[in-house]
């Protein structure tokens, strides 16, 4: 009992700062090994991939080192923060040589893209401009989803501040192309688009080297860089350029002896420096054998456990690319309802707009058709009186002239008469013509031949002028009629002109999804394509912000990349560059530098 309690008096509080999160539930005692701690971090994240991380921390000297996982870690230097507990970073410490092919979990992932997002705002990784808004568009779809006006762009947390500084360009200039970059990304999820950043970022010159100070033989202030394709001997001010390198296939031996390290190639040549801080000897010599023995394993059949991964990664990834193609199913459903509703609301707009103007017609008609009426009756009435008039003045003249006997005198009032009812028409004709004139666009017209007639025959004349109004008003109802009907007709034949296209959504079949899930099988044509179209879109950019670059503030590494994109030099071929000749050659130009 004495034991166990003394046991846990010797416990040591633990804090672990991942790239989201910080484990403080963690004490260890004091005999546990660094193994120990790494594996109860990895249980309490969910991490299986636990080959690509370590634990770092800041030694008594203040540099950053690795945690020995042999050794006991209260016996590596490690110092305690103001609480009293021991503070370790959680980070990425071997990279792959291909993010695509190699990072199966999700958590893996989206630790890698965190820590180098990170890396490229501290400017611990050099990014050109162009690449830095490639990878800030692909950011932003990873936090934000697809394209969208309201959400605001911090720069400072998408952009290394050395870019944004070195150009003539405002805020809105960079945050412009920065959503026109980043529209480009639209329907990727959030798995997509920390994959498309990870693989833009695996090309950058500096990305997955992890870099060392050492001494050649001549006491040379350089560089020993270490990376999954191979150690590189780097200048100071460059660090993006090796001289030489030494790629993995070559290298036989790594050891370290009396404060020398020695790499044995195939040809039996020797690569020999010291560190300049001896407290990073265990450190490079751990991270060498480290990566060499993944590039041993990558070259091997997978272990069961990482085939087991593989498979329910596989399983996962089809169901997500499933839910995907359901939501955008659904999203594509969704868009095509708010075009259709925007559609009607116009038409519905547009036959409002149509029916109020025909009311307004049918008012304004209705208001014309009884001023035409009252006044047609006025003209009847007066008309009717003066027929009435003429007729007793005619049989007044008639009765007179009767009185008399002889023939000659009983023909004078057929004389008298006949000469009265030829010029009655004639000075009633102007009068009726007028209002007549007024009524030939709402009834059929009267022409003059029709007046002389009902002249002759007077009641006949008003038996047909008291049914003038009735049929002004039949006429007109009958020209409304057919106005309001071919203006039904003309909005049915609009509804008819813009049919209702149901089979606008994408209906994803079975069979496409299986071809979604054989495209993560990339084949090495496909890579290169896409590799290709990166480059052509990368130079666009680059070729739209030079404009604005300020000469002034161009550094050493800015002037290194634009010799090399000049020469036509990438990441690869520069190592390729460096690493050619016969190892024994490249020796003796790191002896020589």
């Amino acid at each position: 009992m004495l034991s166990l309690f003394s046991r846990r008096k010797k416990a040591v509080p633990v804090r672990v700062t991942t790239m989201d999160a910080d484990i403080t539930a963690i004490n260890i005692e004091l005999d546990w090994t660094g193994r120990q701690l790494f594996d109860a971090v990895c249980r309490i994240i969910g991490l299986r991939e636990i080959w690509y991380f370590g634990l770092q921390f800041l030694n008594k000297s203040n540099i950053s080192v690795w945690l020995q996982m042999e050794k006991l870690v209260a016996e590596q230097n490690v110092i305690k923060d103001e609480a009293g507990a021991y503070h370790f970073y959680f980070l990425v410490k071997f990279y792959p040589e291909s993010v695509e092919e190699e990072l199966i979990q999700d958590i893996t992932r989206h630790l890698f893209f965190l820590q180098i997002k990170q890396s490229i705002l501290k400017e611990d990784l050099y990014c050109q401009a162009e690449a830095a808004v490639l990878l800030a568009s692909y950011a932003v779809q990873a936090m934000c989803g697809d394209v969208a006006d309201d959400v605001d762009l911090e720069l400072d947390k998408l952009l290394p501040a050395s870019v944004i500084s070195h150009y003539h360009m405002s805020k809105e200039m960079w945050e412009e192309r920065l959503r026109k970059w980043w529209s480009n990304n639209g329907g990727l999820s959030t798995e997509d688009a920390e994959m498309e950043y990870l693989r833009v970022a695996q090309d950058l010159d500096m990305y997955g080297i992890q870099y060392y100070p050492i001494y050649n033989q001549k006491d040379t202030n350089l560089l020993l860089g270490v990376s999954a394709q191979g150690i590189g001997i780097y200048e100071t001010h460059n660090r993006l350029s090796p001289r030489p390198f030494f790629p993995w296939s070559e290298i036989k031996n790594i050891s370290f002896k009396n404060k020398e390290f020695s790499i044995c190639n195939v040809d039996k040549s020797k690569l020999k420096f010291r560190a300049q801080e001896m407290s990073i000897n265990m450190s490079i010599l751990d991270l060498c054998i480290g990566t060499h023995n993944l590039y041993l394993r990558r070259r091997q059949p997978d272990l069961l456990e990482v085939q087991q991964m593989k498979i329910q990664a596989k399983e996962q990834r089809q169901k997500r690319l499933a839910e995907q193609a359901k939501f955008m199913k659904e999203k594509e459903r969704r868009i095509q309802a708010e075009t259709e509703r925007d559609k009607y609301k116009n038409e519905v707009a547009f036959m409002s707009e149509q029916l109020a103007t025909m009311q307004d017609f049918i008012k304004t008609s209705d208001e014309s058709h009884r001023l035409t009426t009252e006044k047609l009756e006025q003209e009847t009435l007066a008309y009717s009186k003066r027929c009435s008039e003429a007729e007793a003045e005619v049989q007044r003249v008639m009765l007179s002239k009767m009185q008399q006997g002889d023939r000659f005198h009983q023909l004078q009032p057929h004389y008298v008469v006949n000469n009265h009812f030829e010029s009655l028409p004639k000075r009633s004709l102007f009068r009726s013509q007028v209002f007549i004139n007024e009524l030939d666009q709402y009834a059929p017209p009267y022409g003059t031949e029709n007046v002389e007639p009902q002249l002759r025959h007077s009641h006949s004349t008003m038996h047909r002028l008291s049914q003038t109004p009735e049929m002004v008003l039949n006429a007109k109802e009958n020209h409304v009629h057919r106005s309001t009907s071919n203006g039904m007709t003309s909005s049915y034949v609009m509804e008819d002109e813009g049919p209702i296209n149901n089979n606008g959504s994408t209906v994803l079949l079975d069979g496409e999804i299986q071809d979604l899930c054989a495209e993560i099988e990339k084949t090495k044509m496909e890579n290169i394509e896409r590799n290709r179209e990166l480059k052509e879109r990368l130079s666009h950019l680059r070729q739209e912000i030079d404009v604005f670059k300020k000469q002034d503030s161009i550094t050493e590494h800015d002037r290194v990349h634009a010799s090399n994109v000049q020469m036509g030099l990438d990441k690869y071929s520069t190592l390729r560059k460096s690493g050619a000749g016969p190892p024994k050659h490249r020796v003796n130009t790191f002896d020589g530098i």
